[in-house]
C-alpha cells in the first residue's frame, strides 16, 4: 500500500488542469489517468473555442500539452483506474484494481446498467487498498451516452460526433443527423443549421420532451426537419461516415450522411463514489457545500470538479477552471491539516 499526500483522479481538462495548480504549489499530486487519457477531447478533431490557439488545436494534442505541463512541475503519473474507494475515515483509501472481465471503467460502466455497477465495484473492496491519501481531487468527468449500434466507435471523429458546439463548423454545407429529442438535440441542431446545408432530427418517439420554447425554434427552422419514430440501426462508410442505416416506422432505409451527433445526453463517471459522497438524482456530485471551499463535497478533504460535476456547461475551459478551482481549494485544506 502506498502513501500520497493528493490524489487526483481523471485525465482531462479538470484533472490537469488541477495537476499543474497543485503541482506549482509543491503538493506532489499523483494523477490516476486510466488507460485511456484524455476524456472526450481524444475523440475531438479540432478544438476553436479553447483561448490560446487562434489557428485551432487537435484535441489530443491540447490533452498532450496539458500532460507535459503538469508533470513537467513535478506531478506522478498513474496509468490504473481508481475503480473503488473508502472515503469514510482519514486517510482515504483507494483501489485500482478491475472487477474480473473488463479491460476498462469506461467498458464496465457504458456495458451494464446502473444499477448493476456498484455491486461489481464492491467486490473490489475486498483486499487491501493499494493507495491511501491524505485529499482526493475527483475529476472523472462524464461520457457521452452512446448508441452502441455497429460502425458508432468506429467513425468517432471521422464525422460522429458527440459535440455540436465543438464541431458544427466542420460541417458547412454538408447533410447533417442529430440523434436525440431533449434540450440537447434542440440546441445541437440550431448550432448545425448556422453551417450545415441540411440537419434532420432522428426520434424514436412521436414527440420531443425538450421544452417548448426549444421546439418551437427548432420546428420552425427552414433548414432541420425530423424524422419521428424513428431510430439509427448502423453507420457505414470507408475511411469516414457515408451512409446510415434506420429503422422508420419498423422499415428499414438508408440515408446519405456526411455527418451524425449524437445527442441523448451524458452520463457522469461517478459511479464509484455513490455512497461515499452526495450525488444529485442525475448522478452528478454536489459541491458548494462547505463555506470555504466551493470545491469541496460533503466529506472534508475530498473534492471534485470538471464535468461530473458541471451539468449544464459541459466543455473543456469550463472543466478547466473547476479544476483550478478544486487545486487551490486542496491546498488551503491541507496547509490547515
Amino acid at each position: 500500500m502506498q502513501k500520497i499526500q493528493l490524489a487526483i483522479i481523471g485525465a482531462g481538462p479538470a484533472a490537469w488542469t488541477a495537476a499543474i495548480y497543485a503541482s506549482r504549489a509543491q503538493l506532489a499530486p499523483t494523477v490516476f489517468t486510466g488507460f485511456k487519457m484524455g476524456g472526450q477531447l481524444m475523440w475531438t478533431t479540432e478544438v476553436e473555442n479553447f483561448p490560446g490557439f487562434p489557428d485551432g488545436i487537435r484535441g489530443p494534442e491540447l490533452m498532450g500539452r496539458m500532460q507535459k505541463q503538469a508533470q513537467k512541475f513535478g506531478s506522478q503519473l498513474i496509468s490504473a483506474y481508481v475503480t473503488a474507494v473508502d472515503f469514510s475515515q482519514k486517510p482515504f483509501k483507494l483501489w485500482t484494481k478491475l472487477p474480473v472481465g473488463f479491460d476498462s471503467l469506461e467498458d464496465l460502466v457504458q456495458s451494464l446498467p446502473p444499477a448493476e455497477i456498484p455491486t461489481k465495484l464492491t467486490k473490489v473492496k475486498s483486499s487491501e487498498p493499494d493507495f491511501t491519501a491524505e485529499a482526493v481531487i475527483i475529476a472523472t468527468g462524464a461520457a457521452s451516452i452512446m448508441l452502441h449500434v455497429p460502425g458508432e466507435k468506429e467513425f468517432l471523429g471521422r464525422g460522429v460526433s458527440t459535440c455540436a458546439v465543438c464541431d458544427a463548423a466542420f460541417f458547412k454545407d454538408k447533410n447533417v443527423y442529430v440523434v436525440g429529442g431533449g434540450d440537447t438535440a434542440m440546441e445541437d441542431s440550431l448550432a448545425l443549421a448556422k453551417f450545415a446545408k441540411q440537419v434532420t432530427i432522428i426520434h424514436r418517439r412521436d414527440e420531443f420532451k425538450a421544452s417548448k420554447l426549444m421546439q418551437g425554434r427548432v420546428l420552425k427552422h427552414p433548414k432541420i426537419k425530423v424524422l419521428w419514430q424513428s431510430e439509427v440501426k448502423e453507420i457505414l462508410g470507408k475511411n469516414k461516415i457515408e451512409q446510415i442505416k434506420i429503422l422508420v416506422n419498423k422499415q428499414e432505409k438508408m440515408l446519405k450522411a456526411e455527418g451524425l451527433f449524437l445527442a441523448v445526453g451524458h452520463r457522469p463517471m461517478n459511479q464509484i463514489f455513490a455512497g461515499e459522497v452526495k450525488l444529485d438524482q442525475a448522478g452528478y456530485i454536489l459541491t458548494q457545500t462547505h463555506s470555504k471551499f466551493s470545491s469541496m463535497t460533503n466529506v472534508e478533504g475530498v473534492f471534485a470538479s470538471g464535468d461530473g460535476v458541471d451539468s449544464k456547461y459541459q466543455q473543456a475551459i469550463t472543466a478547466a477552471g473547476l479544476g483550478c478551482q478544486a487545486a487551490l481549494d486542496a491546498e488551503r485544506y491541507l496547509e490547515k491539516l
